[in-house]
């Protein structure tokens, strides 16, 4: 029964490690460019979009596809960049395991 008392507590202990874990996920700032710059994503831990910037030599009103793209690749380098900060920081608690839906 002791044993059993002692495993509970690691569990626990693990829990509340990997949910303080998850929390400061949430207040790293993980930022994506494109085009040497120009465009400059950032994102949180959690892969939430916090602002995107654009300088003005990436606006040409004649080329918006190309301004697109831009943007489109700095999400994706910064969300890119926030799932190998999570799958790090979480890998911990999981032995390198991906478990569905809990980061």
């Amino acid at each position: 029964m002791n044993n059993m008392n002692q495993m509970m507590k690691q569990v626990k202990k693990m829990q509340e490690q990997m949910m303080k874990a998850q929390e400061e996920l949430g207040t790293k700032i993980i930022e994506g460019t494109a085009g040497g710059g120009v465009v400059t994503c950032t994102v949180n831990g959690h892969k939430k979009v916090q602002s995107i910037t654009i300088k003005p030599e990436a606006v040409d009103p004649d080329d918006v596809e190309m301004l697109q793209d831009l943007v489109l690749t700095a999400v994706n380098d910064a969300m890119a960049k926030a799932e190998e900060i999570a799958n790090k920081d979480m890998g911990k608690f999981t032995g390198g395991m991906n478990i569905p839906g809990l980061f």
